[in-house]
């Protein structure tokens, strides 16, 4: 998820963090999957599934994103920093509802909704850069419609849904950072990443001052 930088542009902070990243996201998906499909439901699995949420998903991704930002990635950096907080959330949610509290259906409802839109417009933005990192981003996309499906309909049909999806984002999550970790070492693409999906449209020539 890193953008390409010009020939003037200083060299980055840190190493490319889009990698660590991506592992703390899919590790924090591999966490929440026994949950999301209902073979472990206790308090003992939402306690541990809490804390690797908020180690891995939260912490990892939290990093990964201001390391990003440092970098002066602005699409990796943002993504990551803001999906670094609803991690935090999902250990806080997790958290309570081990001690039988459950967090607001309303409000997590809005926010939902809120996130939906802002990870539609960050497939757009993605989709120039690569059809993997949009199909990314429209599985997260696709897993919140499956969420607030399944909290306005209150029905479990989409339950299942919402669990596919998660396991798509942590495979395509494994795949893009074993490509950027795996890739440049062997010299060769192990783990192919295709192309951009759109084109940038090309400036226009500016007009000559007559």
């Amino acid at each position: 998820m890193s953008e390409p930088t010009s020939p003037a542009a200083p060299p980055p902070v840190f190493a490319e963090p889009t990698a660590l990243g991506l592992l703390g996201l899919s590790i924090g998906c591999a966490a929440l999957l026994p949950i999301a499909f209902g073979f472990a439901v206790t308090p003992a699995a939402l306690r541990t599934a809490a804390m690797f949420c908020l180690l891995f998903g939260g912490g990892g991704q939290l990093i990964a994103g201001l390391m990003g930002l440092a970098n002066k990635n602005l699409l990796g950096g943002t993504m990551f920093t803001t999906f670094a907080f609803n991690w935090i959330m999902n250990w806080w949610a997790l958290a309570g509802l081990a001690e039988g509290r459950l967090p607001d259906a309303t409000v997590i409802l809005s926010v939902d909704a809120c996130f939906l839109v802002i990870f539609v417009v960050l497939a757009y933005a993605f989709a120039f850069h690569s059809k993997l990192l949009f199909a990314f981003l429209a599985d997260i996309c696709a897993l919140y419609v499956f969420r607030i499906l399944r909290e306005v309909s209150h029905s479990p049909v989409f339950a299942l849904p919402v669990a596919l999806a998660t396991v798509v984002l942590m495979l395509i999550a494994l795949w893009l950072a074993f490509a950027i970790l795996v890739n440049g070492t062997a010299g060769r693409a192990v783990f192919t990443i295709p192309g951009p999906l759109l084109t940038p449209t090309a400036p226009a020539p500016a007009k000559a001052a007559g």
